[in-house]
């Protein structure tokens, strides 16, 4: 992550897969921040809660809640992340949510490395 997070770093020429490696840790700390913040639930319970929010159908769903209020750079990044070939699918996932899920993980991913935090968090909060 160190590597990723230098100066040498240009997310524009990242893979959308490594983008949405970096954007899935991204997204599940947001979770699991937001769950602690907001639901006060013993820490079980809120693993649960977290583990099902962090999957493809969740992540998808956040993609297209995102999707009409991403910028146009965003977008680029968006379907670059949805073409990219994926060697396999999670067994309780569909392939379009799996699609979706990595697409909105790689702007996820794409927003953190340029260190657009702001932005990065105005989505989150669209979220929540």
């Amino acid at each position: 992550m160190e590597r990723f997070l230098g100066a040498e770093c240009d997310p524009r020429q990242m893979s959308p897969l490594t983008l949405a490696f970096i954007g899935d840790g991204v997204f599940e700390v947001f979770v699991r921040e937001s769950l602690v913040c907001k639901a006060n639930c013993p820490v079980k319970k809120l693993h649960n809660r977290a583990v099902s929010m962090v999957c493809c159908k969740a992540q998808a769903e956040a993609a297209r809640l995102l999707l009409p209020v991403m910028t146009e750079e965003e977008k680029e990044v968006y379907l670059r992340g949805r073409n990219a070939h994926v060697n396999h699918v999670p067994k309780n996932a569909e392939v379009a949510d799996y699609h979706a899920a990595t697409a909105v993980e790689a702007v996820f991913g794409y927003l953190y490395l340029k260190g657009e935090l702001v932005r990065l968090r105005q989505l989150f909060d669209m979220l929540a």
